[in-house]
């Protein structure tokens, strides 16, 4: 699931790049924030996968990890998670923004594809914008599948450290 977005901005980093006309050109912060929740995405991805070998170790009674061990690896993919939506989210708001700033000076009869000003640049709105907004949706939507994952991971820890002092005390 997460390759979709970084494949979607690979193509929109390579391929669909203006050369400074357009939506795309004077926002080299949004590229910046784009890059940096990609690379947030790539860690949780990683680190997801951590979970499984960690749930390897948890059924094994020989290697079983400590509790202060789990909580560090759930509460480590809550705080990537939650980066990672956060920067998706201000990439998205960023976007969304100046694409509704070039719809609302496009002429009120109708949304131009193409917009030509008098003496100025000309602007538009292309299907790159589309996509580069759909791949930072899914981005948001997989890093959310992380945060619940971690969340549950972390929710079945406390349940089983409860079972365990509990079954301590009765003995």
């Amino acid at each position: 699931m997460g390759s979709i977005p970084v494949m979607l901005m690979i193509y929109v980093f390579a391929f669909a790049r203006d050369t400074g006309a357009g939506t795309r050109g004077g926002l080299p912060l949004v590229e910046y924030l784009t890059i940096v929740s990609l690379l947030v995405l790539a860690f949780t991805t990683l680190w997801s996968y951590r979970y499984t070998r960690l749930a390897k170790r948890i059924a094994d009674p020989q290697q079983r990890t400590s509790e202060l061990a789990l909580n560090r690896a759930a509460w480590t993919g809550v705080v990537a998670s939650t980066l990672g939506i956060v920067f998706s989210m201000l990439v998205m708001l960023a976007e969304v923004t100046h694409l509704l700033f070039y719809f609302l000076r496009a002429p009120q009869a109708g949304v131009p594809v193409i917009q030509t000003t008098g003496g100025g640049p000309s602007s538009w709105v292309s299907a790159a914008d589309i996509m580069s907004l759909m791949a930072l949706i899914l981005s948001l939507w997989a890093e959310l599948v992380v945060l619940l994952f971690s969340l549950w991971l972390l929710f079945r820890t406390r349940v089983a450290s409860a079972e365990i002092a509990d079954a301590s005390d009765g003995e």
